[in-house]
């Protein structure tokens, strides 16, 4: 039998598509015979019932030819041939100028529009914020810039990162919400790229920021983009402040290298450790960092006092109403806490926490303090501590060191983490310091199983801290949250078991799951990234205080604490937070808040106030706590 003929649609299809395969000439010509079988007949029937077209066949033939040329653009002339050729040949010579002029002018635009929406031009700003890198810490970064920048009339950030520039736009625009004044903008390329750093202008740019990425190998790229931003600046000038954040202390001095001497570079997996391991020891504390890090309540200023010139620091304590006053600047050395007795020198900045820079006023409040209602007792010794350690990360022993610094004779560590090969050696190379008054002990166990958190005795440590496991190659930055809220639930349950709260203290990577994170209220949540991008906004602002926080959240150096409020004021009496301030200061220290037990439940402070007045009167608990500044 032979074989079955195909269709003759089929075959009049294929034919047609192999004309159009060969090229723009076979389609120039279909569009010239699809042009021609519309437009003759049309012309001829527009022809034929015109009441005035000619009389004879010619005539209207010749009547159906102009009208068909113009139309078409091909003239239309009549008469000899050579006349009609020359015609039609000089209507294609305007038309294929034409249309190539057009197309040229489309594909310019074209072009023109695509770098655009690839944000490929330059940013022509001045004074403004260049964010280098895209990480979760990025999204906090904008929102605090934003909020810094409200009452400023042209504030402008650019973001330069590699990644599509529509999709950073959407995303900014999905996370930090309408940016007020401030101008956003976008541009796509590599940062280690000289080329590429030059669209953002960081040579007019008030200050660059670099923000690693959420990859292992991110350090390394800090550092190369450092050195990039070197190479794109001009020789002369001077160069923008710049501020750059590393996660392993090792990368620290090639990062600084490479930002030159007015940089500075920030440890976040350091950075985070203390202030777990503060938050730890002192239930609550994780709010007011937050509380002082963002520019959504109080914060840090440097002022000059000229009346002040010559008098003790302790008179500084008292001498503002509505700020507190926690340290000095002298030259570029930070002073936080110092001696009441130390005077204070002319040139000498005093480092206060206020609403804003123009709530900083002074007035003697001396005529406040009720030295009847403070206490005179003994300071509450410190007791031995026991920690438990669920979960084993890259963090856990910078945590370990910090534990080990102030830990009381009888402290102890108990980590129950996976038994694997790195655990083991982390564990052990944790604990090399023999002879401390730290005892470190593994216990292998998987944290997300119910029946290991049930054979530890969870109550009876004094603080639990749950840490997620480093992403493996190939997984997103995140995915350590899952399990972590999988222990946290576990934790929970507990806790509804015997009716008894724990003392919890989590660390998280995304912010979003905060909210996922089944804890009860006020629970201490340590979210990495964001505690680096408020640390960058804030230095940003003012690079001086980048070694002020260096002090606050240093292992042996002046920090802040949570004290007993009966250490201060006698319980149950009411008076001023003058009095409270004046109580600090005889034991060395500079009070600057409390927090309330009473509302310690209660949203969105959890009995956190920073900075209240001085005149204002409460009555205090023996459970209320002060917020000091001072030392263990």
């Amino acid at each position: 039998m032979g074989q079955r003929r195909a269709p003759w649609g089929d075959r009049a299809r294929y034919w047609f598509d192999s004309t159009l395969a060969r090229g723009a000439s076979a389609i120039v010509g279909w569009m010239a015979l699809l042009c021609l079988a519309v437009v003759v007949p049309a012309s001829a029937v527009v022809v034929w019932t015109d009441p005035d077209a000619p009389e004879s066949l010619p005539d209207r033939l010749a009547a159906v030819w102009h009208l068909t040329g113009e139309t078409l653009r091909l003239g239309g002339a009549t008469g000899a041939p050579l006349r009609v050729t020359m015609s039609v040949l000089l209507a294609l010579v305007a038309l294929l100028y034409v249309s190539t002029l057009v197309g040229l002018i489309t594909t310019a635009l074209t072009e023109r529009l695509t770098a655009l929406r690839r944000g490929r031009s330059t940013v022509l700003e001045h004074g403004h914020v260049v964010v280098l890198g895209w990480s979760e810490q990025v999204f906090t970064v904008v929102s605090e810039l934003v909020a810094a920048n409200a009452n400023q009339r042209r504030a402008a950030v650019a973001v330069l990162a590699d990644r599509d520039k529509t999709a950073m736009e959407e995303a900014l625009s999905t996370k930090v919400g309408p940016v007020g004044r401030t101008r956003l903008i976008c541009r796509s390329g590599p940062t280690t790229d000289p080329a590429v750093l030059t669209l953002t202008s960081p040579a007019t740019a008030g200050v660059v920021l670099v923000l690693p990425r959420d990859e292992p190998d991110a350090d390394a790229e800090v550092v190369k983009t450092l050195l990039a931003l070197r190479a794109a600046l001009p020789g002369e000038g001077v160069p923008p402040p710049v501020v750059a954040a590393v996660r392993d202390d090792r990368y620290r001095l090639a990062a600084s290298l490479a930002a030159g001497p007015g940089g500075i570079v920030l440890e976040s997996d350091t950075v985070t450790a203390r202030l777990i391991v503060q938050a730890a020891r002192r239930p609550g504390l994780s709010l007011v960092h937050q509380e002082l890090l963002d520019f959504a309540g109080d914060e840090f200023y440097l002022v000059t006092e000229p009346t002040l010139t010559g008098r003790p620091f302790g008179d500084a304590l008292l001498s503002y109403p509505t700020s507190s006053v926690v340290g000095i600047v002298r030259g570029e050395t930070p002073l936080l806490n110092p001696p009441p007795q130390t005077p204070l020198a002319e040139d000498d900045l005093l480092v206060v926490i206020s609403r804003d820079d123009d709530t900083v006023w002074p007035a003697d409040c001396a005529d406040s303090v009720e030295k009847a209602a403070m206490a005179s007792g003994p300071v509450t010794p410190a007791r031995p501590e026991r920690i438990l350690l669920l979960g084993w990360n890259r963090r856990a022993p910078l945590m370990v060191d910090q534990l080990r610094r102030r830990a009381r004779p009888g402290s102890a560590v108990d980590v129950v983490a996976d038994g694997g090969e790195e655990t083991v050696r982390g564990v052990s190379e944790a604990d090399a310091h023999h002879g401390t008054d730290l005892r470190l002990t593994l216990y292998p166990g998987d944290v997300t199983s119910p029946e290991t958190l049930r054979g530890l005795d969870v109550h009876s440590y004094d603080s639990v801290i749950v840490l997620g496991q480093d992403p493996a190659p190939g997984q997103p930055p995140d995915e350590p949250d899952n399990r972590t809220l999988v222990t946290l639930l576990l934790l929970r349950r507990l806790e509804e078991a015997s009716g008894r709260e724990l003392p919890v203290v989590t660390e998280l990577v995304d912010d979003r799951n905060r909210a996922l994170a089944p804890l009860g209220p006020g629970a201490d949540v340590i979210i990495s990234g964001k505690l680096i991008g408020l640390l960058m906004a804030q230095i940003s602002q003012n690079r001086h205080l980048a070694a002020v926080f260096e002090e606050l959240f240093s292992a042996d150096g002046t920090g802040i604490r949570l004290r007993p409020a009966g250490d201060y004021v006698l319980p149950g009496c009411e008076t001023t937070f003058a009095t409270v301030v004046a109580a600090a200061r005889q034991r060395g220290e500079c009070a600057i808040g409390y927090r309330s037990h009473d509302d310690a439940s209660t949203s969105p402070g959890y009995g956190v106030r920073i900075n209240p007045p001085k005149t204002g009167r409460r009555r205090w608990t023996a459970d209320d706590e002060v917020i000091v500044v001072g030392r263990d």
